[in-house]
């Protein structure tokens, strides 16, 4: 039997055949430095022809290639649990490795012996930084992030949420990181466990941290490795559905650490808030308009509404 590779680069993929090109040739062209490792694409179920293109011009790929979509934490620990490496990175499939990103990391988890995960600076296409570095939110910020409420909270809220109050020019620890790129330690997965399935999508790697971070390891950030993210191009795909996983989730989060109580009550608060906006479309299109546009969004926000914002089983 083979030695096992030290670095294990697992992508889950869905319809994103371009950008998942461009993330392997990325990959190849910045392999670490003596290093050995192993790059595994998980696709689930696409039909764009990302499968034959990594067939065809990444043969040295390990391909996985699942007949249905099984979600993004499902996929993601299907490619954790056939890795082999030390160290296991999980990387979303509209990245750009930048440089040597990826010794980068392997260099702060060596050297840091007590941090079991870490993420690199994520860049927008531009080349100005995506906010990636998080504490763990607090209740207010569970009720105000991402809705209709979010302008009304206190700056200064939001920016301790985002840690913008430290420079995102150096090393350091952090609550959680957003999961486009997080390098994590086998020892740390077989500690904590897999990503939590009950997490469809979103929310899976900051129940991931805080699980790891109560466990003992501290979680980390590391401006020297840099990652270009494009960001939510497999969600864009279904973006009706892309405001049931994110609320669905931070439901889940919230019932998990701070309770049923106060998972009901946010609940609650979303769901009035989308049956809010849906009367405001449906007002504009009595009105006339820009009908069209009306009659999409009053039937996507009727499918969140009617979803209760429980926790959906498959994408699309």
């Amino acid at each position: 039997m083979s030695v096992p590779p030290k670095l294990s680069i697992v992508i889950l993929s869905w319809n994103v055949c371009t950008l998942l090109k461009k993330a392997l040739a990325s990959i190849f062209q910045s392999a670490p430095v003596n290093t050995t490792h192993e790059v595994l694409v998980v696709d689930n179920a696409s039909s764009d022809g990302s499968v034959q293109m990594v067939r065809n011009l990444f043969p040295q790929v390990r391909l996985i290639n699942n007949d249905t979509n099984l979600g993004f934490t499902k996929g993601n620990n299907l490619g954790m649990t056939l890795a082999r490496g030390d160290h296991i990175l999980l990387l979303n499939p509209d990245t750009e490795i930048v440089g040597d990103a990826l010794d980068a990391l392997i260099r702060y988890l060596d050297t840091h012996q007590d941090v079991g995960l870490v993420g690199p600076r994520l860049l927008n296409p531009d080349g100005t930084q995506q906010s990636s570095r998080r504490r763990f939110p607090s209740v207010p910020i569970l009720f105000l992030e991402s809705t209709w409420l979010e302008g009304l909270a206190p700056r200064a809220l939001l920016d301790h949420y985002t840690v913008r109050d430290r420079s995102a020019a150096v090393d350091q620890n952090v609550d959680w990181i957003t999961g486009a790129a997080m390098l994590v330690r086998r020892t740390v997965i077989e500690q904590v466990g897999l990503l939590d399935e009950g997490f469809f999508m979103y929310s899976e790697e900051l129940d991931w941290c805080h699980r790891i971070r109560s466990a003992g390891w501290q979680i980390a950030y590391t401006p020297a490795a840099e990652i270009i993210h494009y960001g939510g191009k497999s969600s864009d795909q279904v973006a009706s559905s892309r405001h049931i996983y994110f609320q669905s989730s931070k439901v889940r989060y919230t019932q998990k650490y701070h309770g049923a109580l106060v998972a009901e009550l946010l609940r609650g608060s979303l769901l009035a808030q989308y049956l809010w906006q849906c009367g405001l479309e449906t007002l504009k299109w009595v009105l006339g308009h820009r009908r069209p546009l009306r009659a999409a969004r009053i039937a996507a926000y009727w499918r969140v509404i009617l979803s209760g914002l429980r926790s959906p089983s498959r994408i699309g």
